[in-house]
């Protein structure tokens, strides 16, 4: 059994002017030691299924239906009380904005000590001091930085402030929401080492939720594009690389510049996502697919392995068995 299973997981945000299903039958695996990248354009469900697992989307988003099972125990059946001892000990989240997720009247190591003692009520304020400045330690920060504020830090030290809170109590899974976010090129660059080599050093489970493919293709061991709120193609990192075939993620491939050429004409992929409100009928992506045929536009599409551990969902490159025949 994996140690993540998600199975047919799907997210609703209830509204005044109707239902968003901001996640619609995702399915996946993770094992430890192995990093996931999630991909997409804004609004595609990324953030929304990382929240899912640690049942924090915030309202009035509502988990709906599907299981999130880890180490056997599917979360979704947990009460609130054993959720909140998992999240942070057993599963780390590590938000977009580091300013607005530290509390900017709290030293850092008054940070750890609320984290440690929360989980872990029995270790002295001291003790806990001391795993901060280890956690430090490990992403790069001195450890006297303990008694800072968060003003105090840059932008990337803030980042890796986040990770060491999410590396405190030696968790299973560490989910990344867009960690590189308004950091320049070079700080990225340090921020997803940090993260790499601290999945090798510990054992963890990462998830990278991020908009840019060119990241998780370089940096993750399995890839799963996301559109519309639905999983469009899932696969090895390798394999997407080199056998993308759903029509959104060669239209995501297409659009990464490459350095090694000197002339490129860099391809967008037209139009806007679809008005969850109102989505379209058949396949979300139909209405800005080059490739589309006459059954995208009626019939909905379903996930289909077409080699081993490769996913796709696309009625035009993915016959039925029958047709095959």
């Amino acid at each position: 059994m994996p140690f993540l299973e998600v199975r047919s997981l799907v997210v609703e945000y209830r509204t005044r002017r109707g239902n968003v299903r901001a996640v619609n039958d995702v399915s996946f695996t993770l094992e430890k030691g192995e990093t996931l990248g999630i991909v997409g354009e804004s609004g595609s469900g990324k953030s929304t299924l990382g929240l899912s697992i640690i049942r924090l989307v915030p309202r009035p988003g509502v988990i709906v239906g599907g299981q999130i099972i880890m180490d056997g125990v599917d979360l979704l059946s947990l009460p609130e009380e054993r959720m909140r001892s998992i999240r942070g000990k057993k599963v780390a989240y590590v938000f977009q904005d580091p300013m607005t997720s530290l509390n900017p009247v709290k030293k850092v190591g008054a940070h750890f000590i609320e984290l440690v003692r929360t989980h872990q009520p029995e270790v002295s304020e001291k003790d806990a001091l001391d795993r901060a400045r280890r956690a430090l330690i490990d992403v790069g920060i001195l450890p006297e930085r303990v008694n800072d504020y968060p003003h105090q830090f840059s932008g990337g030290m803030r980042q890796r402030i986040m990770i060491a809170l999410a590396i405190g109590l030696d968790p299973d899974l560490v989910i990344a929401d867009e960690p590189t976010t308004a950091l320049d090129v070079i700080v990225q660059a340090k921020i997803l080492d940090l993260l790499r080599s601290l999945r090798d050093r510990y054992g963890m489970a990462l998830m990278l939720v991020t908009h840019d493919l060119s990241i998780v293709l370089e940096r993750c061991d399995k890839v799963m594009v996301m559109y519309a709120g639905t999983v469009v193609e899932l696969a090895s990192a390798v394999e997407l690389h080199a056998n993308p075939i759903h029509p959104y993620t060669r239209g995501l491939l297409a659009s990464i510049p490459n350095i090694e050429l000197g002339e490129q004409r860099l391809k967008a992929i037209g139009g806007s996502p679809p008005n969850l409100l109102n989505p379209p009928s058949g396949c979300a992506f139909w209405p800005r697919c080059l490739e589309r045929c006459d059954r995208c536009c009626q019939d909905q599409p379903s996930l289909v392995e077409v080699s081993p551990g490769h996913f796709v969902r696309c009625l035009k490159e993915v016959r039925e068995p029958e047709r095959d025949r």
